[in-house]
């Protein structure tokens, strides 16, 4: 008597979806995660923990530098040529075409000063985010190219001068500084000039001078990413609670955009020949919104903005969404095709 078998044949778009699945549930226990939620928890349940102020922008400012530096590394390496253009460029039109959609999304149900802040922080990127993903990157041994530390400098200003316009266009006082002096304060900011000027040693530096310092730079990273982390999950879980009675747009906002965004140019990246490493850093950018830059130009140039408003907004609920849900998913996106 013959039997007869039938082999299940499993549809790739559902493989696709375990394994994003999968991906999402890995990252879970990724270590950098689990002590985020540990500050939180921290907060919630009135712990004393806390990390001094001097250390978190000690370790902020290494983490900085540790990446503009092996970017720079990186970028010597390399050549310019058609696919950095066209990464560059779409972050370069992401950065003002992003914040013009938040704007006129939120301007609704918001006041155009705090939309226009908010619609900056959403158009510009999180430097925190983007080192979770190379993290990310280097425990799935995709490569990215130097020029991606470079973009992510570059992306700052254009959102902010974009912000700014729109409040001068929609609401004709308010505006307290000319563009031109925003956009200094963007490029001199500490974190992008720190970004800007680690990236430029690192591409003049020779191997074998790299080398000596790697240790520092390479060896000590996870270790630091993952006490700022801590840190990050205290000022996250001591902002949350006040934006909730702010009412729901500003959260559903904070949680759908990056998502959207994110999964968005994921798919977006799958037909442009460039290295993983480099769509999944662009998408981590486009997706993140600035709590550190934007809100301290927002406040020179918007001062009746709420700060209450786009700073938790960014920090206390996008940049968990992206960390904990959005890396990986954009990361099994791209993976998988």
């Amino acid at each position: 008597m013959k039997i007869y078998t039938t082999k299940v044949r499993v549809l790739p778009e559902i493989k696709q979806i375990r394994m994003t699945f999968q991906s999402v549930l890995e990252n879970l226990t990724n270590p950098a995660l689990l002590f985020f939620a540990l500050g939180i928890l921290s907060v919630k349940v009135k712990s004393s923990l806390s990390i001094p102020d001097g250390a978190s922008k000690f370790i902020s400012i290494y983490l900085l530098f540790s990446i503009g530096f092996k970017g720079g590394q990186e970028l010597s390496h390399g050549s310019v040529d058609g696919t950095m253009l066209l990464v560059i460029g779409i972050g370069l039109l992401s950065a003002v075409v992003v914040p013009m959609l938040t704007f006129f999304l939120l301007r609704r149900k918001l006041s155009v000063a705090n939309s226009a802040a908010i619609a900056a922080a959403y158009g510009s990127v999180s430097a925190v985010t983007f080192i979770t993903a190379v993290a990310f990157l280097e425990q799935k041994n995709w490569e990215f190219g130097g020029h991606m530390v470079a973009l992510m400098a570059m992306m700052e200003a254009p959102a902010i001068i974009v912000g700014v316009t729109l409040m001068r266009t929609f609401e004709k006082e308010g505006v307290q500084q000319k563009l031109s002096t925003l956009l200094r304060h963007a490029v001199t900011n500490g974190s992008v000039f720190l970004l800007l000027g680690s990236t430029l040693i690192g591409f003049f530096v020779n191997a074998e001078q790299a080398q000596g310092i790697a240790p520092f730079t390479t060896d000590m990273f996870k270790g630091f990413l993952v006490i700022f982390l801590l840190d990050m999950g205290i000022k996250s879980g001591k902002q949350i609670d006040g934006l909730w009675a702010k009412g729901p747009t500003p959260v559903i906002f904070a949680v759908v955009a990056p998502l959207v965004l994110g999964t968005g140019l994921s798919l977006l990246t799958t037909v442009l020949s460039i290295p993983l490493g480099d769509k999944l850093l662009l998408t981590v950018l486009v997706a993140s919104a600035s709590y550190i830059a934007v809100p301290a130009s927002m406040k020179l140039a918007i001062p009746q903005a709420n700060p209450g408003l786009y700073t938790p907004m960014a920090l206390a609920i996008t940049f968990p969404v992206n960390i904990i849900i959005g890396i990986p998913l954009y990361g099994g996106i791209i993976g998988g095709f």
